[in-house]
């Protein structure tokens, strides 16, 4: 069953995104092994990001194995605290 995630960061910007998305996506064109969806932008008070992986384990992959390392190592110029995080297994997705 697919999984979606929600990080929002309170304060962030695109800037900050932008320095994260190079450390932790392969290439802006092709997502991360198991990613089927990723969506940025502003939001009423910071920076927020949905993606929907394959599977939980999957999601789980990635955090583990690339997300919390990359994070933790800090990334230059990048969000400088976690997220608040929201994930759901996904029941309904059009196309």
């Amino acid at each position: 069953m697919a999984y979606g995630i929600v990080h929002h960061f309170p304060g962030g910007t695109q800037a900050q995104y932008e320095a994260c998305i190079v450390a932790l996506h392969p290439s802006r064109s092709i997502p991360p092994k198991g990613q089927i969806f990723h969506a940025a932008g502003a939001s009423a008070d910071g920076w927020t990001i949905m993606v929907i992986h394959e599977s939980k384990e999957n999601w789980e992959q990635f955090r583990d194995g690339i997300l919390r390392p990359r994070m933790q190592q800090g990334i230059a110029g990048g969000f400088p605290t976690p997220p608040v995080e929201t994930t759901f297994e996904v029941s309904s997705r059009l196309a």
